[in-house]
């Protein structure tokens, strides 16, 4: 039989192809531009109907997170539409790291990713689905590097000041997922938790922080390989306009919660970061972070505490991160959400593992967390 054919040159595609033998692939990732980062591919096989792949991504001890290859299972679509999982295992002694993923097509096109993309024309139909909504304000932020719209969508008549923003890195793909289901709950009229959080705050929604990472297929850079969240203490138009963009808006409305959504390579759980060891902290603002965690943890069982990142010492923050910066600069009760690209291992979901499905369904939960929240505050 003919060798199958592999290609990425589309929107957030990302593969380089090093050997192809019958229905057997050997394959590299591609790094991002003018940066040193590569975890995310992206890629189309055909001729492939019938036919058990054997797709070998190679040098992965060399990747951005080596650590999130074991127990991790690729994504694959054969409609673009539902992302299942394909059996993947790593070997760290095999051509300095491999994935082999194994996967029988039924039809002879088949996708697969590092997570289910989230493309820039699905990000475009959000938009525009959202800000035809009653109630909704859109609002230009700024351009990016490649001439790209920084889009910001706003509701609400309350005076608490919300915002919502994600995929400052682009192949954490999760991030833009949450946030059509964020808008889902927000502009949906016959939803309690949006009707009430639109009463209460004003509410500021960037659905994708960097537009150019995503259309290159980069994990974590924007179009000049910067890393967007370690900006925020001073972005600048050359490097990083997309943060300037952002963070120009905030001073003008001010902030009291912060939500900046991620996704994490190594570990198979969701969590939230927050702000230890910036200048300001007190227990009492420590404790409004403390008690949103414990709220969302109540909520859903697709969120955890035990699992997470190491909290800064004592002064020790890193003010060029985001949710620090939000935090210090504002007073703001501000967070990390990270999730995975693994399954949850103590609620696993074999066939589609961590999915979109999963990211809409807690942002829901995310959103009903700090409806609660305001309610604790209040009291």
């Amino acid at each position: 039989m003919s060798d199958i054919r592999i290609d990425c040159g589309f929107d957030s595609g990302n593969i380089e192809v090093l050997q192809i033998e019958g229905a057997t692939a050997r394959l590299a990732l591609r790094k991002d531009h003018m940066s040193e980062f590569a975890q995310w591919f992206h890629f189309r096989v055909s001729g492939a109907e019938g036919r058990e792949l054997e797709l070998k991504i190679t040098g992965l001890n060399a990747s951005a997170y080596p650590g999130g290859w074991p127990d991790y299972d690729s994504c694959v679509s054969e409609d673009r539409d539902f992302w299942g999982r394909a059996p993947s295992s790593f070997d760290k002694d095999e051509d300095n790291g491999t994935l082999t993923i194994r996967y029988a097509p039924a039809s002879d096109i088949v996708y697969f990713a590092y997570f289910a993309p989230y493309s820039m024309e699905r990000h475009h139909d959000l938009v525009a689905e959202a800000a035809a909504s009653e109630g909704v304000d859109y609002r230009h932020l700024g351009t990016t590097l490649d001439g790209q719209p920084i889009d910001c969508l706003e509701m609400g008549e309350g005076d608490k000041q919300v915002w919502l923003y994600a995929r400052q890195h682009p192949g954490e793909t999760q991030a833009e997922w949450w946030m059509e289901g964020a808008l889902e709950v927000l502009t949906d009229p016959s939803d309690t938790v949006g009707r009430e959080l639109r009463q209460r705050c004003r509410l500021h929604i960037v659905p994708n922080a960097n537009p150019d990472g995503s259309r290159r297929g980069h994990l974590r850079t924007n179009a000049v390989g910067v890393n967007l969240n370690r900006e925020w203490e001073n972005p600048t138009a050359e490097k990083s306009p997309e943060v300037l963009a952002i963070r120009n808006a905030m001073d003008a409305t001010g902030v009291d919660f912060a939500m900046d959504v991620h996704g994490d390579e190594a570990i198979p759980v969701a969590f939230i970061a927050g702000y230890e060891g910036i200048p300001s902290w007190t227990q009492e603002h420590g404790d409004r972070y403390d008690r949103f965690e414990r709220i969302l943890d109540r909520r859903t069982p697709d969120f955890q505490t035990e699992q997470g990142y190491t909290k800064s010492a004592p002064g020790k923050a890193n003010l060029s991160m985001s949710t620090t910066q939000v935090a210090e600069r504002f007073g703001a009760t501000a967070m990390t959400l990270e999730m995975p690209y693994k399954d949850n291992p103590a609620k696993p979901e074999p066939e589609q593992g961590w999915s979109p499905e999963r990211c809409k369904i807690l942002a829901r939960d995310c959103l009903a967390s700090l409806l609660e929240w305001l309610d604790s505050e209040e009291r």
